[in-house]
């Protein structure tokens, strides 16, 4: 984008002689010049050979008429910069088309002024009217661009002392890099380092400033130079300016980083810099005279927008994207008529005077006179409020979308995209589900997913009434908008209150539907799956009893408002909606349910497989006979789930050409064995299932499981799964028996070591070390080589000196056994054992025997001892 050029201040009168002659047939009469000059108390000494020129002569500006402040995106040379439209550059050229004789030799009169051998005064006006001659157009900046070192004296003079001298360098300056073909020659001559070096002055004033950034807002128009100015100390500065007093200063910052957000590569450096707060800022507050401010910082905010992380910093900050779908889709919007007004939810305003005022007064003014003691509207509610009311009043004046904004967003990314303040945002996207474009249904339904990032977005959907209209387009017959609501629902689900609007609105048969389709895509099947279990999660519910308690001493919601005008208050607690029975849960029991959640088990995709066995455990506690599951082949898709492949190939080569991807393999594996782990426990409960599963199969599937490498916190359920099958044959009580050393070799020590390693309570070490020093001592056979092995052998010694006398004699005790392998000696020494045995021997502590005897078993003292 172009910086906005300037009008000159004002004029003098050359005499006849000395003006300049663009053409034979150009006008003779006395001409009025714009010029500005410095303004100064102290007598100027002037040198007696410029007298008589500065006497005549006191610019080159051609003819004096009005200039437009002009600003619009433009192509570079190398049409990176999106739609090409005439400049104001452009303009001026046309309008003076019998323009000055290029070889007058005035100019080059001024540019040797430019030179240090001429006194700081000279130097100045010369490069005032060299500034106020270059407004003229791009045949006056031609003119003085036939001599090209000049540049290199205007970079000198951003040096100056003089704000006026500075001001009109780099006026200058941004006159010239306007021209595509000089914009180089301006660049690579250092001017992004004089600019920069100019900014960083205390004493700039805002008049430099605005010349200087409006300098680099235009070569900032080739991408070449974006990188340059992004990596240098500008970004800073540039950030700062955004909170200077000065209009004009704000804007030349906003078109810089405009510009500079075109170029994808400097997106991270940007926000590292903290461009997006200050630019949301921008377009949160009105500011007089903000609205090519405004402008600038929506074009920078959505090129970052681009990102997904850069969006959900946005969305942060405040601002939510929104589509634009032009002004003809809202023409089919309807508002609805209401005999008694309700929240934008569908929360109903409870009305106690069944007699209506004779003019509809009690409708009109409900409300308008609430009882302050008893008020208790939540904030978001009246935000929802808020939002509706304004963005349907735009809708029916047809102002909703102007064609400004609307090209401002097209130019800005290539998508119609815009930024508006959450309220607005959030009720612009809740107008847009009700209307009849399924194309613009789609993407505001996609903007709803993605803004959907906390809890406070995932609310304040849900009170300005998403929920419902969602819920609806899940019956659409168009997938696409299917997919995009199926999309929107899982996000907002996250929310456990925000779920239990989803199950009350009746989600759950329209889900059942679409899981029961094979066909459907294996995005929308993952959404599907992930709803449902958020909604069948038995613990949601007790999350609830515990969590969503009355607020602020607030008994009920029904009394939340009361006040005149027929208004008790506001019906329905939007944290305890009961749930609907019209849509029962039974409904996630049929067979073809059933069926097809086992068909997912059978997949090769692992969060698939983790998502069904989720909702078949869920479905256990909704039916505890588990007669409907039992009676399908719930075994065949367990056994597909113990068998991952990850595990498979973890000896393969494979694995270690790429050791990023197995890990998060194996990380998935895991979750997904849990899973079905805890299907697996819970079906345990079923003796009709009971007497089919092949136990001995399944209990070499889970031990091989409980020996490989999936983290350990997903083995608890392995292990818990492992014993409960095995007392299918009859209590287990005996350590040697192979199950239970399965279990405490690869679950139970494993367990016990990490909580030694990483707890930061004495007391959970201290019983940590003491079950540890109790499964050695019982003898189960290779308990000290699974203790070396996890690295236990450090944190032991660690505790000695740390812990308690009970801890410090389990460790004893443990690390005597750990000796009777000579493999374990050097680990013992390296963990710095021997000082640490040899002070409780010395100082005769209660534990001096069994150190003693300790130390004899080592290496070091066999000579001694």
């Amino acid at each position: 984008m172009w910086a906005p050029t300037l009008q000159a201040p004002f004029a003098l009168k050359l005499p006849h002689h000395l003006l300049l002659q663009p053409s034979l047939t150009s006008n003779t009469n006395t001409t009025l010049v714009p010029i500005t000059a410095a303004q100064t108390s102290r007598p100027r000494r002037r040198r007696p050979r410029l007298s008589f020129f500065r006497a005549h002569f006191q610019t080159l500006k051609p003819k004096s008429r009005p200039h437009r402040t002009f600003l619009t995106r433009v192509t570079s040379d190398d049409g990176d910069a999106g739609h090409h439209t005439h400049t104001d550059m452009e303009e001026r050229e046309s309008s003076s088309s019998s323009g000055p004789n290029v070889g007058d030799g005035y100019v080059a009169l001024f540019i040797r002024m430019l030179g240090l051998d001429h006194d700081s005064l000279d130097r100045e006006e010369a490069i005032v009217a060299l500034w106020k001659y270059s407004l003229g157009g791009k045949k006056y900046i031609d003119a003085i661009m036939q001599f090209p070192d000049c540049i290199h004296l205007i970079l000198n003079l951003l040096r100056s002392e003089s704000s006026s001298t500075c001001e009109a360098a780099a006026g200058l300056l941004r006159s010239i890099a306007l021209v595509n073909s000089y914009r180089d020659l301006v660049a690579n001559s250092g001017a992004i380092e004089e600019i920069t070096g100019l900014l960083t002055r205390a004493s700039t004033t805002s008049e430099v400033k605005e010349q200087a950034l409006c300098t680099l807002w235009n070569l900032s128009v080739d991408e070449k130079f974006r990188m340059k100015i992004a990596s240098s100390d500008i970004l800073p500065l540039l950030v700062k300016s955004l909170d200077d007093e000065g209009v004009q200063v704000k804007e030349a910052a906003g078109g810089v980083l405009a510009n500079l957000a075109l170029s994808e590569f400097n997106h991270g450096i940007m926000v590292e810099a903290g461009v997006i707060p200050q630019l949301a800022k921008l377009l949160r507050t009105d500011i007089e005279g903000s609205k090519v401010i405004k402008k600038e910082a929506r074009n920078a905010l959505l090129e970052l927008c681009k990102d997904k992380y850069h969006r959900i910093t946005i969305l942060e900050e405040g601002l939510v994207p929104v589509p634009m779908i032009g002004a003809a889709a809202y023409k089919s919007f309807r508002p609805g008529l209401y005999s008694w007004p309700t929240l934008p939810d569908g929360t109903q305003i409870e009305q106690t005077s069944k007699t209506p005022s004779r003019f509809g007064a009690s409708e009109l003014l409900l409300g308008l006179h609430v009882d302050d003691e008893n008020a208790n509207i939540e904030e978001a509610k009246m935000n929802a409020v808020v939002g509706r009311t304004q963005q349907q009043f735009l809708a029916r004046i047809g102002a909703i979308e102007m064609d400004d904004e609307k090209k401002q967003s097209e130019l800005a990314t290539g998508q119609q995209l815009t930024l508006l303040p959450w309220v607005d945002g959030v009720a612009r996207l809740v107008l847009i589900l009700g209307l009849e474009d399924e194309s613009a249904i789609e993407r505001a339904a996609d903007s709803i997913a993605d803004a959907s990032i906390n809890e406070h977005m995932r609310i304040a959907f849900k009170e300005a009434g998403a929920v419902k209209l969602l819920v609806q387009l899940l019956d659409s017959k168009n997938d696409a908008v299917r997919l995009a609501a199926t999309q929107a629902l899982e996000r907002l689900s996250v929310s456990n209150v925000v779920c239990q609007i989803i199950e009350a609105e009746g989600a759950l048969d329209p889900l059942v539907n679409i899981l029961k389709n094979p066909e459907i895509p294996e995005i929308l099947m993952e959404k599907t799956l992930d709803t449902l279990g958020r909604i069948l999660d038995p613990s949601k519910e007790m999350k609830s009893k515990f969590y969503d308690g009355p607020v602020n001493g607030s008994e009920k919601g029904s009394d939340a408002a009361r006040g005149p005008y027929g208004s008790k208050g506001i019906t329905g607690d939007v944290a305890h909606t009961p749930i609907s029975k019209t849509n029962p849960r039974e409904a996630v029991l049929d067979s073809r349910v059933i069926t097809r959640l086992l068909e997912i088990l059978k997949t090769p995709t692992p969060r698939l497989q983790r998502k069904a066995a989720s909702i078949l455990e869920f479905c256990t506690v909704i039916d505890p006979s588990m007669d409907t599951i039992t009676s399908v082949d719930i075994e065949s898709g367990l056994d597909v789930v113990f068998q991952q492949k990850a595990l498979e190939d973890m000896e393969s080569e494979v694995d270690y050409r790429q050791p990023g991807k197995h890990v998060l393999e194996v990380e998935e594996a895991g979750l997904v064995i849990s899973a079905a782990s805890r299907l697996l426990t819970k079906l345990l409960d079923s003796k009709k299932f009971c007497q089919k599963i092949d136990s001995a199969h399944f209990t070499k599937l889970l031990c091989n499981i409980l020996k490989s490498d999936i983290p350990l916190r997903n083995k608890d359920w392995v292990a818990g799964c492992l014993v409960k099958l095995g007392s299918l044959s009859g209590p287990r009580l005996n350590v040697d028996d192979p199950i239970n050393m399965e279990v405490t070799l690869h679950e139970t020590i494993p367990r016990l070591m990490e909580q030694l390693k990483t707890s930061f309570s004495p007391q959970s070490k201290e019983a940590a070390v003491i079950e540890l020093n109790r499964i050695i001592s019982e003898g189960v056979v290779d308990s000290t080589r699974a203790v070396a092995a996890e690295g236990g052998i450090f944190p032991l010694v660690k505790l000695i000196e740390e812990g308690s006398e009970r801890a410090v004699e389990a460790c004893l005790a443990i690390l005597y056994n750990l000796s009777m392998d000579s493999e374990n000696h050097s680990a013992i020494l390296a963990a710095g054992a021997v000082p640490v045995l040899r002070r409780i021997v010395l100082s005769e502590r209660p534990q001096w025997r069994r150190a003693l005897h300790l130390l004899r078993t080592l290496p070091t003292l066999e000579g001694s001892a």
